[in-house]
């Protein structure tokens, strides 16, 4: 296969002919076999052969994380004997949302991944070693592992946590790239200096990052990137995808923002009022899916609040590309007449050494205001730390949140759950 696709390095007017015909070819898809879209058309009066072109999604109502809960079966586009696949995510009202994946679709996810490792330089032969779980009805796992078989790379299945084990197996198999939570590299970090592992000579050249973000929005190192490049010189590369999507943007070697297969996903980039923003601002990334069998989504609000970038790429590649996540829409903070998200929280905290773990907390005090605490556990001993870490934020962010000193072995519990996928360092309690 080829894992640099022609349309990507196309001119712009080419791309968006090209996803066009996909989304005509989607819409009557939908308009066949979905009962949830036949149902929002009618309700509607939508006319799908009136939607040809990409500024005539605006016509069209958006979807929900909540209509998908609500409505999970009418999703489906096929029945239940050619799902091969079953992958679940949260959902926002308790129950996750389940997904199934046709043989179809399992195809596709690896092409999405395989193109989007060849983004980051990943070739076939390459050693990865995946620091993700691949069970658990996890789709991303799944995804890297079929991405990295189709396009050749050899895969070393490893699962997250444990330094020990994954020194071990950098160590015996020389892994290229690995596929990681950033901030668990900090942690094979300290455990290779306290273990005396010659980590900075290992075969490691660079590590493919998820769940948490690498960079400010004008693409500078922010403070995690900054503290594991300090330690260890390796490339980190941004990956930004979701269940939903089934499609990941990934930054290739100028790491200016993670690239769009816009063979693969129409994405636009919405206001308040759901209107296309201009070039340049921020909005909640709204995403249909092209080519996908099982359960397609049209114009499906992702939550995410994302900048798009447009200028054409170093790499030569002409497509969109994603900025890091400013932050989730439904968790935005309102404290004391400043807006927040948790993303700048967290750069605050992984700003001071020896914090082991922490998590954010928001709750709504007795007159419906947003109340932060910040509950950390730390090894570092001086009486004045919670002052400092409380003066850093009043700084920084021009809030001074309540903070709270708790024992590893109690906060570890609950940032590390077993049957969460990644550290929970948010944790909403407001109603």
């Amino acid at each position: 296969m080829n894992l640099f696709p022609e349309i990507e390095f196309a001119e712009p007017e080419k791309i968006k002919k090209l996803q066009e015909e996909k989304l005509r070819e989607q819409m009557l898809y939908l308009g066949q076999n979905s009962p949830f879209y036949q149902k929002l058309f009618d309700d509607s009066k939508i006319d799908i052969n009136e939607i040809k072109t990409l500024e005539d999604l605006t016509k069209i109502p958006t979807t929900s994380k909540d209509d998908l809960q609500q409505n999970n079966r009418d999703f489906f586009c096929v029945p239940p004997t050619e799902i091969v696949d079953y992958s679940t995510t949260s959902g926002t009202l308790g129950d996750p949302v389940t997904f199934g994946l046709s043989d179809k679709d399992l195809e596709r996810l690896a092409y999405n991944e395989a193109v989007s490792f060849a983004c980051a330089g990943v070739k076939k032969g390459d050693v990865v070693q995946m620091v993700t779980t691949i069970d658990k009805r996890f789709m991303a796992g799944l995804a890297y592992f079929l991405g990295l078989r189709k396009m050749g790379a050899s895969v070393v299945r490893m699962g997250p946590g444990i330094p020990e084990l994954q020194w071990d197996s950098i160590f015996r198999y020389k892994p290229k790239y690995l596929i990681t939570v950033p901030s668990f590299l900090l942690k094979m970090i300290d455990y290779a200096e306290k273990n005396n592992l010659d980590y900075k000579n290992s075969s490691v050249f660079g590590a493919i990052c998820i769940g948490e973000s690498l960079k400010n929005q004008d693409f500078t190192d922010n403070i995690l990137s900054q503290k594991i490049k300090e330690k260890w010189n390796i490339e980190l590369f941004s990956t930004y995808a979701s269940t939903e999507m089934s499609t990941a943007f990934t930054e290739c070697k100028f790491q200016v923002g993670g690239h769009h297969h816009p063979e693969l996903i129409v994405a636009e980039i919405l206001d308040e009022n759901e209107t296309p923003v201009e070039d340049g601002e921020s909005g909640e990334l709204t995403i249909t899916t092209l080519g996908v069998e099982a359960l397609p989504l049209l114009r499906f609000k992702t939550g995410d609040l994302v900048r798009a970038h447009y200028e054409p790429c170093g790499c030569g590649r002409n497509t969109m590309r994603l900025g890091p996540v400013l932050g989730r829409k439904q968790q935005m903070i309102k404290y004391k007449g400043t807006t927040l998200y948790p993303p700048a929280m967290n750069d605050i905290l992984n700003d001071f050494d020896g914090i082991l773990c922490y998590q954010i907390v928001i709750h709504s005090n007795e007159i419906g205001l947003d109340e932060i605490m910040i509950r950390l556990s730390t090894e570092n001993t001086d009486e004045n730390f919670v002052d400092e870490v409380r003066d850093h934020f009043r700084a920084k962010l021009r809030v001074s949140p309540k903070v709270e000193v708790v024992e590893f072995d109690v906060l570890s519990k609950t940032v590390f759950h077993p049957n969460s996928r990644k550290p929970i360092t948010f944790k909403d309690l407001r109603n």
